[in-house]
């Protein structure tokens, strides 16, 4: 039998266990999408083996043959035990939860019990591109409310975006993405107490996608949306697909405020089909025996931070990288490079290494890259070399 990769304690931290031709094995998007002379710094997807926790309920569960339909709520309180000790939020009413196939499918089930054909969608670009693929897959209206500063939340855009948007006929809703990919911004109390007084002023509803909401740096604090004060009416998709790479296995969780219990007791029955129960039972394991795991993932990815600091430094000086708090993406304004509106594509072309391209993350992409992290140093390095080599 091949043995199966994964982390214990006292092991090489995650990010640092597996090699490159370890990788290369790897048959998922990430590693297939682009011949074998391009190294892929790009998709969602970390180069690290399962916590060890994960695959023992999975192994045990292929081995008994508990492979049928998912059932029961131990997803939702796996959630709610490690919301209550991370970010001491005990706010997730297991009565109120729903799962659901994955994250995005999530999104779009929650917007289509607040919202009908042809209302608008409000989004803060530059934004995770599904949002507008979705959205606009679904009949509904992007409308855009573009980041300010720093990467942050504009809140007299969104307050002008949610006034237009309460003007017309229809519902309208904003999908908040918190933590922000790509920029990796953390949203302050603050900020959501002021999008939930503005949400409730104007009529909108909010959906709040949370999935990198485990992966914030060392001493930064999450804020789950729902914990606010004026949150009540909204909804929120969390999930353990990024923290712990479990985006293969498909389960998230669907949670209510509640005074929006009743729009998602709406959810159609068969919405509960997608999601795999191996799924639910690695994201349950993930939740609730394997954070030892997550903390030394990301004690590796702040270093990666403070790696790929150094590296443009060095080697892009005129490379600017957003001062990211959470997820393993680094969102790089390459402008000063003039390398168009696209410099992803002159990195592959010159450079063989994969980006994410900032165009299809709308406005305020042109110029930009997304970069991700979750990888070794080794193969980092590697990686801001060639892109330095791309320009000679």
């Amino acid at each position: 039998m091949t043995d199966i990769p994964h982390v214990t304690p006292g092991e090489p931290g995650p990010l640092q266990a597996l090699g490159l031709e370890q990788l290369r094995r790897r048959t998922s998007m990430k590693w297939r999408t682009y011949p074998e002379d391009v190294l892929p710094l790009w998709v969602a997807e970390m180069d690290v083996p399962l916590a060890e926790p994960v695959v023992s309920a999975v192994t045990g569960a292929l081995a008994l043959g508990d492979t049928g339909y998912p059932a029961g709520t131990a997803y939702a309180e796996a959630l709610a035990a490690f919301a209550a000790e991370r970010w001491d939020w005990d706010g997730i009413a297991v009565e109120r939860t729903a799962i659901v196939p994955d994250v995005m499918l999530g999104v779009v089930e929650m917007i289509k019990l607040v919202t009908g054909p042809g209302d608008p969608v409000i989004v803060n670009p530059p934004v995770y591109p599904p949002f507008f693929q979705f959205v606009a897959h679904m009949d509904r209206r992007v409308a855009e409310a573009p980041l300010g500063a720093g990467g942050r939340l504009d809140l007299a855009a969104l307050e002008q975006a949610f006034r237009e948007a309460g003007a017309g006929s229809g519902r309208a809703a904003f999908l908040l993405c918190s933590p922000h990919n790509p920029t990796g911004t953390v949203h302050t109390a603050e900020e959501l107490a002021a999008v939930a007084a503005l949400a409730e002023r104007y009529g909108v509803r909010v959906v709040a996608d949370e999935i990198h909401a485990p992966l914030v740096a060392p001493g930064v604090a999450f804020v789950p949306y729902l914990s606010v004060p004026g949150a009540e009416r909204g909804l929120s998709l969390m999930s353990a697909s990024k923290g712990w790479n479990l985006a293969g296995l498909k389960a998230a969780l669907a949670l209510a405020g509640p005074k929006a219990a009743p729009d998602l007791d709406r959810l159609p029955e068969e919405v509960s089909h997608g999601p795999s129960h191996v799924g639910v039972i690695a994201h349950t394991a993930a939740l609730r025996e394997a954070t030892d795991w997550l903390d030394a993932l990301l004690a590796g990815l702040q270093a990666n931070r403070r790696l790929l600091t150094a590296l443009l430094a060095e080697h892009l000086p005129a490379v600017r990288p957003y001062p990211a708090e959470a997820t393993y993406l680094a969102w790089l304004d390459c402008r000063a490079l003039g390398l168009g509106d696209d410099p992803a594509q002159v990195f592959l072309d010159r450079g063989r290494v994969a980006l994410s391209s900032g165009l299809p993350f709308g406005t305020g992409g042109a110029g930009h890259v997304r970069l991700n992290l979750a990888t070794s140093p080794e193969i980092l390095t590697e990686g801001v070399r060639r892109m330095a080599a791309a320009l000679k």
